[in-house]
């Protein structure tokens, strides 16, 4: 496991995570009962996941109820900095001198943890400006890739001495984007100069569009990374391809959970490159503040804030280059990729420590012999996700929960009729 700290992530897991664990379940079972008709208690998302009409965009984001613009930061180190030996990575690199390009709602400088990431006044396609955000989409997958680190929380970002320049391509107060918006925002992006670009966004409907391949394409070209997020329409298992994330010249990034394994929710598709942390990411929202959401939206700028790592330690690697350095050290789920999570889970120290130069593109492990004694990588297996784990708990509840009624009520039947036998014999015998 490659610059993963196993031990001590499972150690500090249970050290840090475990006393909120009981009451997380707990407001998961409830948000499962009340999705199934059973009203607990009811409060409404800050931010909605629902996308513009056909040929616009939808954002990969689950709303979380705890979120609030301007409230408090969290305490603790999230699990997906845990995962990591930080010490180590950030003595490689920090993303000093990396600008990376944020196409989406736009990003909140406000925040203290982003007011001194931001690298000038962005562009914006809507009405409003590029350095604010009234959804806080945006705001969120920037703080991933650059927040600077305070007082008070654990959290900072992956590369937190990047720099930020903001490209709201939607999420304006009367008007949202589309896609000929995001376009826009990555002709604009790559001609600045821009070498990382992050799109938490894919195309309603999974539509392709050929004035959004043409943009994705010249910005290639260029020698842009376009860092792109898979999509949260897998649970089915389907595969399919979401744009941009399955152009060519993409890197496409699915989301993992604390197992390293693939989030329930993420988009699997041949087209998928690597997976990264994309569940309860701890991320900042506008005003000032912190909250969690889920979603390859989150996945996608933890990759974006490592490959702006890899920008500084090695600024002549092509963007080809930075992509197969990522996706080689991945921790692989065999000898190749699967459609679930690419060549593997991201493993940043990794990436940052290996010091020869890549390929243009990833290889497969080559074959193990017979007898040769070698470790054959064990394939990847499609168990019980976090989600069905919370829906069969809250069948659990709801089980035990209508069995106690039926004991209650039986028991109160039996209790009558015990005292109405008794009456009757006492009115016999009288």
């Amino acid at each position: 496991m490659r610059g993963l700290n196993v031990e001590g992530r499972r150690a500090r897991s249970r050290s840090r995570n475990d006393r909120n664990s009981g009451t997380r379940a707990l407001q998961r079972v409830f948000g499962v009962l009340a999705a199934t008709g059973i009203c607990i208690a009811s409060a409404p998302p800050v931010f909605a996941s629902d996308g513009p009409a056909s040929g616009g965009a939808k954002f990969g984001l689950a709303a979380s109820t705890e979120c609030v613009f301007g409230g408090d930061v969290i305490k603790s180190t999230p699990w997906s900095l845990q995962r990591i030996l930080l010490d180590q990575m950030w003595g490689q690199a920090t993303g000093k001198g990396v600008t990376v390009a944020v196409i989406d709602t736009g990003v909140d400088s406000s925040n203290p943890q982003l007011r001194d990431a931001m690298a000038g006044a962005g562009k914006t396609y809507v009405d409003g400006a590029a350095n604010k955000d009234i959804e806080g989409h945006g705001t969120r997958v920037a703080g991933i890739i650059a927040a600077r680190p305070i007082d008070g929380t654990g959290f900072e970002g992956i590369a937190p001495d990047a720099k930020i320049v903001s490209y709201r391509y939607t999420g304006g107060e009367n008007k949202q984007g589309d896609s000929k918006t995001m376009a826009q925002a990555i002709h604009d992006a790559s001609v600045s100069g821009a070498k990382i670009i992050n799109i938490s966004s894919d195309t309603a409907d999974k539509q392709d569009n050929q004035l959004l391949r043409d943009s994705v394409a010249a910005a290639v070209r260029r020698g842009a990374l376009i860092v792109a997020a898979a999509g949260n329409d897998g649970a089915d298992g389907k595969s399919a391809n979401t744009y941009p994330a399955s152009y060519p010249g993409v890197l496409a990034v699915a989301a993992s959970d604390r197992n390293d394994e693939r989030a329930y929710f993420s988009q699997a598709g041949d087209f998928v490159d690597v997976a990264a942390p994309g569940v309860d990411m701890v991320s900042t929202v506008p005003k000032k503040g912190q909250c969690t959401a889920d979603g390859t939206s989150f996945a996608a700028p933890y990759v974006a804030g490592v490959a702006a790592l890899l920008k500084q330690k090695h600024p002549t690697w092509t963007a080809d280059q930075i992509a197969t350095r990522i996706e080689e050290t991945a921790q692989r789920p065999g000898r190749g990729p699967n459609r679930y999570i690419g060549w593997g889970v991201i493993d940043p120290v990794a990436a940052l420590t290996d010091n020869s130069k890549p390929a243009s593109s990833p290889t497969p492990d080559p074959a193990v012999k017979a007898g040769s004694g070698g470790v054959v990588p064990m394939a990847v297996t499609m168990g019980e996700s976090e989600a069905e784990r919370e829906r069969r708990t809250a069948i659990y509840v709801v089980g035990a929960g209508l069995a106690a009624v039926l004991v209650i009520a039986g028991s109160g039947v039996a209790v009558r009729d015990w005292r109405s036998r008794r009456v009757g014999r006492a009115g016999r015998v009288g």
